[in-house]
Formats: C-alpha cells, sequence, structure tokens
C-alpha cells in the first residue's frame, strides 16, 4: 500500500517537473523569438528623447508616430511596395505555375533524357545565382534568342536586340520557365508531393477521356493544395526578400528590400545621421513596415502551413 502511494506520488512528481520544464523552455524560446519584434515595436513609438533616457526600456513616456512617417518617406513607400508586387510578387505567382507544371512532367511521366533534365534541376538548387550573374546581365541587356537578332544586327547593322534590365521581364521570364528565384526547389517540393498521389486518380480520369493537361488542372491541381499553400508562402517570402537580383536587375524603380539595405544612406538624404535617435527610431519603423505583409500573411495561412510541411514530405 505504501510503495502503491510512494509511486504514485513519484509518478506526479515526474509529470509536474516534466510540464515545468517544457514550460520553461517554450517560454526560453519565446523570448528568444518575440524580443527583437516586441523591440521593434515598441522602439518605433518613442521619441527622440526615449531612446537617451536610461529609465525608458519598454513602455515609452511619449507616444509619437513620426517616425513611422519619416520611415514611409524614406522607404518611398507607396511606390517601392508597387515595384515589389509588380516584379517580385508577380513573377513568384508565375513561378508557382510553371513549376507545378514542370514538376508534374518530372514525377508521373517517362520521356528521353528525363534524369539529365532531374540532374539539371538539382544543379540549379546547389549552384548559387552569383555563378551565373554576368551571363544572365549580359543576356538581359541586349536579349536575344538563339542569336537570330545579333545576325540581323551583324548584316543589317540595326540592332533589334531589347534590353530587359529595369523592367519586369527580368523577374517574369525566369519565373516563366521554371528558373527563377530558387525554382528548382519549387519544382523539387512539388515533385515529392506528386510522387506520392495514387496514380489511380490520374487513371480514372484518363478512362473517362481526360488528356494529361485536362487531368493536371482537373484532377491533380484540386488534390495538391496542401503543397501549393507551402510552395506559395515560400515563393512569397523568398521573392518579397529577395535584395541580391532585385539590386543587380533595377537601377531606378527599386523594391522594398533594396531600398530597406540603404535605409540610413536614405535618411541622411532628409538631414537624420545613423547616430541620432531620430534615425534610429526611423529605422525600427522601416524594418516593421518591410515585414508586417509576410507576418500578417503567415499568421493567416499558418494552420494550412504546418499542416502541409508534413504532407508534402520537407524535414529541418
Amino acid at each position: 500500500m505504501i510503495n502503491a502511494k510512494l509511486k504514485k506520488t513519484r509518478s506526479r512528481l515526474n509529470s509536474i517537473l516534466v510540464s515545468l520544464l517544457r514550460a520553461i523552455f517554450i517560454l526560453t524560446f519565446c523570448y528568444v523569438l518575440l524580443y527583437p519584434l516586441i523591440f521593434l515595436i515598441v522602439g518605433m513609438f518613442k521619441c527622440p528623447a526615449d531612446f537617451s533616457d536610461p529609465t525608458v526600456t519598454w513602455v515609452p513616456k511619449t507616444i509619437t508616430f513620426l517616425s513611422i512617417q519619416r520611415a514611409i518617406e524614406a522607404l518611398n513607400f507607396t511606390t517601392s511596395l508597387k515595384n515589389t508586387f509588380l516584379y517580385e510578387i508577380f513573377a513568384a505567382f508565375i513561378e508557382i505555375c510553371s513549376c507545378a507544371i514542370a514538376a508534374y512532367g518530372l514525377a508521373r511521366f517517362d520521356f528521353p533524357y528525363k534524369k539529365v533534365l532531374a540532374l539539371f534541376m538539382f544543379l540549379t538548387i546547389l549552384m548559387p545565382v552569383q555563378m551565373t550573374l554576368i551571363p544572365t546581365l549580359i543576356n538581359y541587356k541586349s536579349l536575344d534568342f538563339l542569336g537570330i537578332l545579333g545576325l540581323v544586327n551583324r548584316f543589317s547593322d540595326v540592332d533589334l536586340r531589347p534590353s530587359i534590365l529595369d523592367t519586369g521581364f527580368s523577374f517574369w521570364l525566369p519565373s516563366l520557365f521554371a528558373v527563377g528565384l530558387r525554382g528548382g526547389l519549387m519544382i523539387f517540393i512539388y515533385m515529392q508531393f506528386f510522387k506520392g498521389l495514387p496514380k489511380e486518380l490520374e487513371e480514372a480520369a484518363w478512362i473517362d477521356g481526360a488528356n494529361p493537361i485536362k487531368t493536371f488542372f482537373k484532377v491533380i491541381i484540386p488534390s495538391s493544395g496542401v503543397v501549393i499553400i507551402t510552395v506559395s508562402l515560400f515563393a512569397f517570402v523568398w521573392h518579397w526578400n529577395d535584395y541580391y537580383l532585385a539590386l543587380m536587375y533595377t537601377s531606378s524603380n527599386k523594391t522594398l528590400s533594396v531600398i530597406m539595405a540603404r535605409i540610413f544612406t536614405q535618411l541622411e538624404l532628409q538631414g537624420f545621421y545613423d547616430s541620432s535617435p531620430e534615425a534610429t527610431g526611423a529605422a525600427l519603423a522601416a524594418c516593421f513596415l518591410v515585414i508586417v505583409i509576410p507576418l500578417v500573411l503567415y499568421m493567416v495561412v499558418q494552420h494550412w502551413f504546418v499542416q502541409s510541411i508534413d504532407r508534402v514530405g520537407i524535414v529541418g
């Protein structure tokens, strides 16, 4: 009887200890994760005097919106947000669609040189974009297809090769052919999911007279909601945060990520130097303005995204 009570008490103590350790771990993790965001939000509402006041840490003595106004002006927020959606997010949408088509072909059909194409697809994942940037820039500066326009220029002295730099086509064309920003990784994610779909779905559609194109749009796509959510969220975040390609491809039509990287330079043009409290508050506000849209998007779709991670087999 006494042994049974001791075992029950010991079990309760172990359960309490495990719960306590779990709570400590979760609170510590939340602190590390949320501290920068809370610091960001508090700092953007501080007045300049609060930054030099050692008694002010989390609660500003005076709440002001001047930092947000300065950040909007420094970022040229309306124009740069429009450029981001027009160039990057539209390219992400195109890439989501084109990568799904390419992945379905690689996952479900046998054709000559399929393994070679798959090898090139994996090379696009492994190869950094810096290795192909120079030839890409040269090609985009004088866009040609199989050298046809170059031959016309050689014989007629008329250069018909257009430059697509500083236009949306430098982002849209790679996405259209499924070789845009991290296109290989998107194809791989799609392939992992398509390989797990029952072939009976396609066979039933073929018996009903559907061709592969109709089967893809009428059967496969409606059954692939989880992987589409996963790829869409990744594509949005990757294109939204893209700095390197946006910097190389644009000279005047800058996106948010490019201007954000130069925020202190932009603030200096307004007369606020990087060591001043005004510049610090405006920089914090600019960071919040850049991350708020992806943050809200993830909060909306995170339930389906977490479920989809398990379905498509992504780990790590």
